[in-house]
């Protein structure tokens, strides 16, 4: 597999502006994945992987999971996502996508499908 980069330099004052302003719904996910709240899993928030920039990353299992507002649903940004799952995928990486509503609606399911899918890709390692 195609080794690429993790946490570039140039990447380093976005990130920071990223995780010093996170928006509402990225904090409220944070104070349940941070400090290795969900089954054991570790999480960093705000990870470089290529030129992007990632909402949340647990490396163990190679799990994306971005929230996305309605800013992503312009068609230019809906083409912009899948161009970007797909060259993340194509690197090894797993994603999950969820709208912010799902943070505010169904936070417990939300957790739920994040912990299913950590423990489903530790098994298959």
């Amino acid at each position: 597999m195609k080794k690429h980069r993790i946490n570039s330099k140039k990447q380093k004052p976005i990130r920071k502006l990223l995780r010093n302003f996170p928006t509402p719904w990225e904090q409220k996910l944070w104070n349940h994945l941070k400090g290795r709240q969900l089954d054991g899993f570790k999480f960093r928030r705000q990870q470089g992987i290529e030129k992007y920039v990632v909402d949340f990353y647990c490396p163990k299992v190679k799990l994306i999971v971005e929230l996305d507002g309605s800013g992503h649903l312009t068609p230019q940004k809906i083409r912009e996502d899948k161009e970007r799952d797909k060259i993340l995928k194509e690197l090894g990486y797993h994603i999950l996508r969820f709208y912010n509503n799902d943070i505010d609606e169904n936070l417990e399911g939300v957790l739920k499908i994040i912990s299913d899918s950590c423990k489903e890709l530790n098994n298959r390692c």
